[in-house]
């Protein structure tokens, strides 16, 4: 940890955003508190604070503990009371030192790869569910919120991944439905009640006969005053009615002329401007982060004369950085930006397969060797973007 927080330091970074494991506070979720746990993050954010860097803290980043899923994990209503006990012993401890929090990391992820199509954990592969479990990240996230606003005196929002649904040129009624419906799913499911307490009608068409019906004085209950957004961005769909697809009856159409990743997404740093001039529009002009935005390119596993060229990704950042630019000279209330990721890490069912990295890391011996992006970044940074 001292010698990534040094590298940090190194490279100019000005923030650094981490998530803390939720089992690794609390291992049964509530209750008992491992302080050699909680500890580790004391130190990292008093390390970080020791190197001028401001700490961003996600507290649900995916790793739900696993005695609470033994005992329903999302499924369960309860999950919102405990997610708040957890938040408040975070915030007791850490906002001190600690400025900018969330709660969920990407909720839309968990209920559609854990509940709808069971590609991530818990691996279930049920529509009712992933209705149940969309909601109670939602109950929780408000719950959160005012736990923190108990404890707390500082600045709490929510992260959302967002991917603009555009149509081909020829696109025919049955696209438009579709890509409203894949919209209304992927990108409007969790801002809208978070933000204005209500659900997007196009919910009931996505989820059928599984769509809960809701009191509406929960559902308006599921707005709580934030402080500001977080963006996820990495690509765009271009949208194509399929009626097998599932739930949304869309397909992403692949670009002929387009770049792609080694995740399958395509380059379109122009999608970025694109939603963040959005949420500055549908979302009350809060105050935004760009608190993910880069690509897996291919990376060998061990650096060559301790160097690492990586100049995809390199256009990757450099292209999406002028985008936050053109965004900001747009009037977007943007105050900051956070490449994915760091250093290569586990990307989840991906496994270490995908590298996001700025920095190299030998999965053998863990040498970190910051890459050709990491270097660029750098110079970025120092010269606040302008130029590069």
């Amino acid at each position: 940890m001292e010698g990534d927080v040094a590298l940090m330091r190194e490279l100019g970074l000005r923030a650094y955003r981490f998530s803390v494991n939720w089992g690794r506070v609390l291992p049964a979720g509530r209750g008992a508190v491992n302080q050699a746990g909680l500890g580790f993050y004391e130190r990292l954010v008093d390390g970080l604070l020791d190197a001028g860097i401001e700490p961003m803290l996600t507290l649900y980043h995916w790793d739900l503990p696993e005695a609470l899923d033994n005992l329903g994990g999302w499924l369960n209503p309860d999950i919102a009371h405990w997610f708040a006990d957890y938040t408040a012993l975070m915030a007791r401890r850490l906002d001190d030192r600690v400025k900018l929090w969330t709660t969920l990391n990407e909720p839309w992820v968990v209920a559609d790869g854990g509940y709808m199509h069971g590609v991530l954990a818990p691996g279930h592969r049920c529509r009712h569910e992933a209705a149940l479990a969309a909601h109670h990240l939602l109950r929780a996230h408000a719950a959160g919120v005012q736990a923190y606003r108990a404890e707390g005196r500082h600045q709490i929002g929510l992260v959302v991944n967002i991917e603009p649904k555009h149509l081909a040129t020829e696109a025919t009624e049955a696209d438009r439905q579709a890509a409203r419906q894949a919209h209304a799913y992927m990108n409007r499911q969790y801002l809208e009640p978070a933000i204005h307490g209500r659900y997007p009608e196009e919910l009931r068409e996505v989820f059928g006969a599984d769509w809960p019906d809701w009191p509406s004085s929960e559902v308006e209950a599921l707005k709580t005053e934030i402080d500001f957004l977080g963006l996820n961005y990495y690509t765009r769909s271009v949208v194509q009615a399929d009626p097998g697809a599932w739930p949304v009856p869309a397909r992403a159409q692949r670009q002929p002329q387009g770049t792609y990743t080694e995740t399958g997404w395509e380059l379109h740093p122009q999608g970025l401007t694109e939603t963040l001039l959005w949420m500055h529009r549908e979302y009350g002009g809060l105050p935004l982060y760009v608190t993910e935005n880069g690509a897996a390119f291919f990376d060998p596993p061990e650096a060559i004369d301790g160097v690492v060229n990586d100049p995809l990704r390199v256009h990757y950042l450099k292209t999406h950085v002028a985008a936050v630019a053109e965004a900001l000279r747009q009037g977007v209330d943007l105050r900051g930006y956070f490449a994915w990721s760091l250093f290569d890490n586990l990307e989840w069912a991906h496994g270490f397969s995908k590298r996001f990295g700025l920095v190299h890391v030998n999965y053998a011996t863990l040498e970190r060797t910051p890459k050709q992006s990491a270097r660029w970044y750098a110079q970025t940074i120092s010269h606040h973007g302008e130029g590069l």
